[in-house]
């Protein structure tokens, strides 16, 4: 009965061992869920018992161990759990078992050694612990040996190329192995697949790996293996090797200039952190199908060659913290399939090349922390492919942000900080609606935090500190909801902080260094602003008293002028006198008062106190006179009058 690759769900009918004549049993690639039927094992002529990719939920019944024609067992990529019922070892016609992408537990059952004619063993992605029985080991028709991504211990045998000469494929990736790589490994002249990162092996790589000339996969990544890369040597017999693994490990010495030599057929090299030193190839253009190449987190010298632009298919060249010096190279421009470039944290100089801008397809750029000089490229900027990173910081670049960032519509994360950019940030930056990184901190950026920046809904981290922003700090900031860090510290703002949004949280906004700013959240712990109710009667206040001093200093300089006249002309009688000074004092009606203070307008209304307000007028005869009317409903106003009166009476001048 094969059903398989359907839309079959519910659980599996338990009539099916009913069919005691059924040999194949495919239900594979369906939505059924609910248990394995415990009654399959009646169904003595089953030869195939296929229900991967289901989701079947339960454990595996141990009286499946009692078909004994059985020689394909597929229950992988389920949800089946418990452990591996050691009667699975009564199955003798056992070839394929394959309980792999399940969460079984426990240890690999001793009794599995039993199955001798087993040709696929494969229980990868489960959560199995202990070491595997040393018998399996000796089965030796096993080809095909998975157990990656468990939790299991040991290491392999001496000998195990020998007891598995038949074995094309092994991966113990992510577990927990320890020990050696076997040298015997060559005597399986089959083996084309070879995994073992991310455990504890240590020791040396074998000399003579390349005697397996089928190779078309070598992941050693993330051990201790302790060795110079002169093995390389050997797998140039590897006509069909297609990606070479050694990251994260203790390789040391210098890049073999073998590596050129490897089949073109190569498209990955992982070599990121390890202790390589010495230059990078120029001969390393040969390898024209190479689309991957890590090198970063090594000691490498040198210049960039030239000649690393032929490698046209590259896609992504990590090469970041290495000490590598002169300029990137103009032939970077030729990798038209770059997807990622990261040459950060080197030592290169110069400027960066505007035959990036013909990468059409890069949607990562790190060129931080480097020497680079110049501007920033407009080809560069203009590239909309841009989508997970553009960082140019800690470099020594100079101008201003293009127009043309607009164009970074897909971008994800801009960092052009500690440089020693100038002007403004551009309103173009509002196209940017993907952005959720913006870092411009530590620059020479000038003029008010653009209204640009509202739009970008997606911003979770801003930083605009030690610039030379002024003006205010824009409300609509705290409309960003999804902002996490926010840091305008050191730069010249002004005015009252807002107190919505990430300024409500004291450890996500960073704000000092501004002067001029106050208010906000209390773990600010910023000034409080003044009112603007306080600010107006200052004004106010300041206003009357200028009116105030002046007509002051106008009654004075009148009676000194009046003094001086006395002095000069010699007036005969004080009554003459009395009678000059009261001619110089101007009768003004109510009339005219009005017209002077335009009906009395607010708009010379300049200031006003417990007992009346002040107008300032201007009289028929041109002069600037102050006029204050008297709140006569105010207790005590005619009071406070006559107390004015007097204190302008006894003024001597």
């Amino acid at each position: 009965m094969v059903l398989h690759n359907n839309s079959f769900h519910g659980e599996i009918p338990p009539q099916i061992g009913n069919l005691l004549q059924l040999r194949d049993l495919d239900l594979s690639n369906n939505a059924f869920g609910g248990p394995i039927p415990s009654n399959l094992s009646h169904c003595l002529n089953l030869e195939t018992l296929n229900f991967s990719y289901n989701q079947l939920v339960g454990g595996i019944h141990s009286n499946l161990g009692n078909l004994p024609r059985l020689k394909n067992l597929s229950l992988a990529k389920n949800s089946l759990v418990g452990p591996i019922p050691p009667s699975i070892g009564n199955l003798s016609s056992l070839q394929w078992l394959q309980l792999a992408s399940n969460r079984l537990h426990g240890e690999i059952p001793e009794e599995l050694s039993r199955l001798k004619r087993l040709v696929s063993f494969r229980l990868q992605c489960n959560e199995l612990t202990g070491e595997i029985p040393l018998g399996i080991f000796n089965i030796s028709t096993i080809n095909y040996f998975s157990v990656m991504v468990n939790q299991l211990r040991g290491s392999f045998p001496s000998d195990i190329g020998i007891t598995l000469p038949s074995l094309s494929y092994l991966s113990v990736a992510n577990n927990l192995f320890t020990g050696t790589i076997p040298s015997s490994l060559t005597n399986a002249t089959s083996l084309w697949f070879f995994e073992i990162y991310n455990n504890s092996f240590h020791g040396p790589i074998p000399k003579n790996l390349g005697w397996l000339k089928d190779f078309h996969i070598i992941s050693l990544a993330s051990n201790r293996l302790w060795d110079d890369l002169s093995f390389i040597s050997s797998l140039t017999n590897c006509s069909n090797l297609e990606i070479l693994s050694l990251s994260s490990n203790l390789i040391h010495g210098l890049l073999p200039r073998s590596m050129s030599n490897l089949s073109t057929s190569i498209k990955r090299i992982y070599l990121s952190n390890n202790q390589i030193q010495g230059t990078i190839p120029s001969a390393l253009k040969n390898l024209y199908n190479l689309f991957l190449l890590t090198l970063d987190g090594n000691f490498l010298t040198g210049r960039l060659p030239e000649s690393i632009g032929a490698l046209y298919n590259m896609q992504q060249l990590d090469l970041d913290g290495n000490m590598l010096t002169g300029e990137i190279p103009s032939s970077i421009g030729n990798m038209t399939s770059l997807a990622l470039l990261d040459l950060q944290s080197n030592n290169f100089q110069g400027y960066i090349p505007k035959s990036l801008g013909n990468c059409k397809q890069l949607n990562k750029l790190d060129l931080s922390n480097n020497n680079l000089i110049g501007s920033v490229p407009l080809e560069i900027v203009g590239l909309s492919c841009l989508s997970i990173l553009f960082s140019l910081a800690h470099n020594n670049l100079t101008g201003s942000l293009p127009l043309q960032v607009g164009s970074l519509i897909n971008l994800a994360e801009l960092d052009l900080s500690y440089n020693r950019l100038t002007g403004l940030i551009p309103a173009s930056i509002s196209g940017c609606l993907r952005l959720e990184r913006l870092h411009l901190e530590a620059n020479s950026f000038q003029g008010q935090i653009p209204e640009a920046l509202r739009p970008l809904r997606g911003l979770e981290e801003l930083d605009l500190s030690y610039n030379n922003f002024s003006g205010p700090i824009p409300s609509f900031l705290a409309d960003l909801s999804l902002l996490k860090y926010l840091n305008l510290s050191f730069n010249e703002l002004e005015g009252k902080v807002p107190e919505g949004g990430v300024f409500l949280n004291a450890s996500t906004v960073s704000i000092s260094g501004n002067k001029e700013i106050c208010g906000g959240a209390p773990g600010l712990n910023l000034p409080l602003c003044k009112s603007p109710s306080s600010n107006k009667f200052s004004s106010t206040k300041a206003i009357l008293i200028y009116v105030v001093a002046v007509s002051l200093l106008g009654l004075a300089l009148l009676f000194l002028s009046f003094f001086c006249y006395r002095k000069k002309k010699q007036t005969p009688t004080n009554a003459s006198i009395l009678l000059s000074i009261k001619n110089q004092f101007l009768r003004i009606s109510y009339e005219e008062l009005l017209r002077a203070t335009d009906r009395f307008s607010e708009t010379n209304l300049t200031g006003g106190g417990t007992y009346g307000i002040v107008y300032k007028g201007i009289i028929d005869s041109g002069a600037i006179v102050a006029v204050k009317v008297l709140n006569s409903t105010q207790r005590g106003a005619s009071r406070s009058f006559v107390s004015e009166c007097q204190t302008l009476r006894t003024i001597r001048h």
